[in-house]
C-alpha cells in the first residue's frame, strides 16, 4: 500500500470519527434541554406544591403586586376585585376553614386576588399572566385549587332558613301578617354555557342561546340559601324544581315555611305563587295611577313586591361577577363549579359588609308572563 493510499484511509477514519463526536455532541445537548425543560415543569409546580412561610415567597412581584392594591385607594381596589380591601384581608377563613396554604412562591392573598380578577372582571388567563407575572401552568393551577377551595366552601356558605320572621316582613304591615310565613324567594336564572357542538341542543333555551339553568332560593338579606346549577337550559323552573324536591340532597323547606315563587311555578305548598290571568309584575303596577283595583291584584302586588328579591340578587350576582355575562372557556363541570364557588363569595360579602357599596341591579325578565303560564299549563298537563 503507497503513503497515497494510506493518508486516504486515514483521512476517512478521521472524518467518521468527527461526525461520530457531531452527532454524540448533538444527541448532549437534546438530553441537556430536555432536562432543562424537565427542570421547569418542577419548578412551575413546586409553586404550587411545596408549602412555605409567606416571608420566605420567592419571586414576589404577586405578592407586591396585590399587597400595593391592598394599600391604594379602596374604591378602585373594590372595582377591580368587587370587595374593599378590608373584607378581602379577612380571607384568611380560607386558610382556617381549608387546606389552602401559601406556598414557596404564591400566597393565598395572591391566589384569591387571580381568582377574582378572572370571575369579577372576567380576564383571560394571558391577562393575569401580565398582571402578577406568572406562568400559564402556574396561573391555571392557582384557579383549579382556588375552585375546589371555594366548593369545599360552598355549602357551609349557604344561609339556613330560620324560623323567626323576616324584618321585611315582620316590620311592614303590608306583608305582616299576612306572608308571615314567608321565608324568601325562589327562581330560576340562565347563564351563559359552553357545550361540545354535538351535544348543545338541550342546552339551548327559549331565546336561542346555549346556557345552563339555575335553581336559587334566597332569603330577603340577599343571601342565596340554595342553588342548583348545571340544568340544561331549554328545562323548565317547574320540571326543575320537581326534580330537586325528589332528591335526597335537594331544597328542604321547614315545616310551615314556604318561598313565594313566580307563574313559572305550581302553586303548592311550600311555594307560593300569584294568582294566574291577574296584573303581576311590578312594573304594570308603578305609577300612571296603576293601582290595585281588587283583592286578587292587590294580593299579586304585594307578592311581587317580596318576590322581587330574587330579581335582585341574580342582577347583583351578574353585575359582581362579570365573568357570567358570556359563555366560558371552561368544560362544563368546571363551569358549574364556577357558579357554586361564587354564590360562596357572594354570601361571604353579603354576611362580612351589607352595605359594600356594591349596586344592587335587577335581573331584567324578558319573558312574558302569559308565554311562561302557557308552557307552565303544558307541563303540568303532562306530569
Amino acid at each position: 500500500m503507497n503513503h497515497d493510499e494510506m493518508s486516504e484511509e486515514e483521512d476517512i477514519e478521521i472524518d467518521e470519527e468527527f461526525y461520530e463526536a457531531i452527532k454524540i455532541l448533538v444527541m448532549s445537548v437534546q438530553v441537556v434541554i430536555h432536562m432543562v425543560n424537565e427542570l421547569r415543569v418542577i419548578e412551575a409546580g413546586r409553586q404550587i406544591e411545596h408549602p412555605l412561610n409567606p416571608c420566605r415567597i420567592n419571586n414576589a412581584f404577586g405578592y407586591k403586586y396585590i399587597h400595593r392594591a391592598l394599600n391604594d385607594d379602596p374604591a378602585i381596589f373594590q372595582k377591580v376585585y368587587r370587595m374593599y380591601p378590608d373584607v378581602f384581608r379577612k380571607c384568611n377563613i380560607l386558610r382556617e376553614k381549608t387546606h389552602l396554604e401559601d406556598t414557596m412562591f404564591i400566597c393565598v392573598e395572591e391566589m384569591l386576588g387571580q381568582f377574582l380578577q378572572i370571575v369579577g372582571q372576567n380576564h383571560c388567563y394571558c391577562v393575569i399572566r401580565n398582571n402578577f407575572r406568572r406562568s400559564q401552568f402556574a396561573t391555571s393551577e392557582v384557579f383549579r385549587k382556588m375552585l375546589k377551595t371555594l366548593n369545599t366552601l360552598s355549602k357551609d356558605m349557604m344561609t339556613k332558613p330560620g324560623l323567626v320572621v323576616p324584618a321585611k316582613i315582620r316590620e311592614n304591615t303590608k306583608f305582616f301578617p299576612y306572608f308571615k310565613n314567608c321565608i324568601g324567594a325562589i327562581d330560576g336564572t340562565h347563564i351563559p354555557a359552553t357545550m361540545m357542538r354535538h351535544n348543545n341542543s338541550s342546552f339551548r333555551g327559549r331565546h336561542g342561546n346555549i346556557s345552563q339553568n339555575i335553581l336559587a332560593a334566597c332569603n330577603f338579606d340577599l343571601e342565596f340559601m340554595y342553588v342548583l346549577a348545571g340544568w340544561e337550559g331549554s328545562t323548565h323552573d317547574f320540571k326543575l324544581l320537581n326534580d330537586d324536591l325528589s332528591m335526597r340532597n335537594g331544597l328542604k323547606v321547614p315545616q310551615g315555611k314556604y318561598f313565594v315563587a313566580d307563574c313559572g311555578f305550581a302553586n303548592r305548598r311550600q311555594f307560593l305563587a300569584p294568582y294566574r290571568g291577574v296584573c303581576y309584575h311590578l312594573q304594570d303596577f308603578a305609577g300612571n295611577g296603576n293601582d290595585s283595583e281588587n283583592e286578587k291584584e292587590l294580593f299579586n302586588l304585594r307578592h311581587a313586591s317580596l318576590r322581587n328579591v330574587i330579581e335582585r340578587i341574580f342582577g347583583s350576582f351578574k353585575s359582581r361577577f362579570t365573568f357570567f355575562k358570556s359563555a366560558p372557556p371552561f368544560p362544563f363541570k368546571t363551569q358549574v363549579e364556577i357558579v357554586l364557588a361564587c354564590v360562596a363569595l357572594h354570601n361571604f360579602l353579603r354576611k362580612e359588609c351589607r352595605s359594600d357599596g356594591f349596586p344592587i341591579e335587577e335581573e331584567s325578565t324578558s319573558s312574558s308572563s302569559s308565554i311562561v303560564e302557557e308552557e307552565l299549563e303544558e307541563l303540568v298537563s303532562q306530569t
